[in-house]
């Protein structure tokens, strides 16, 4: 579970204790999240595609950290904030369209 998640908080900060917690409590008690997100994707239709431009973005930083240009960790936090919350405000602001029956 929390093995995958270390390159994504290594692209967030290079802080060893940061990486430890963050690892520690996903492996702790964080599963039981879930069941609120596979809920949350069901009803906001624009947060899968959020979740992939953060990956996205995350890749993008770990690849540039190789070639040495270093984005800032506010930063980095920004962009993640911003893409997640336009997922959910677009989902909200532009409900699915109802289907109508024939």
């Amino acid at each position: 579970f929390a093995v995958d998640s270390i390159p994504a908080v290594f692209g967030v900060t290079r802080d060893p204790f940061i990486v430890y917690t963050s690892n520690l409590f996903a492996i702790l008690s964080l599963r039981s999240l879930y069941g609120f997100v596979q809920g949350a994707l069901e009803e906001l239709r624009f947060l899968q595609p959020a979740v992939a431009l953060v990956l996205g973005f995350i890749g993008a930083k770990m690849l540039a950290d190789l070639g040495g240009y270093h984005v800032p960790t506010l930063t980095s936090l920004e962009v993640v904030a911003g893409l997640i919350g336009g997922g959910v405000g677009a989902s909200l602001l532009l409900p699915e369209p109802e289907e109508e029956e024939a």
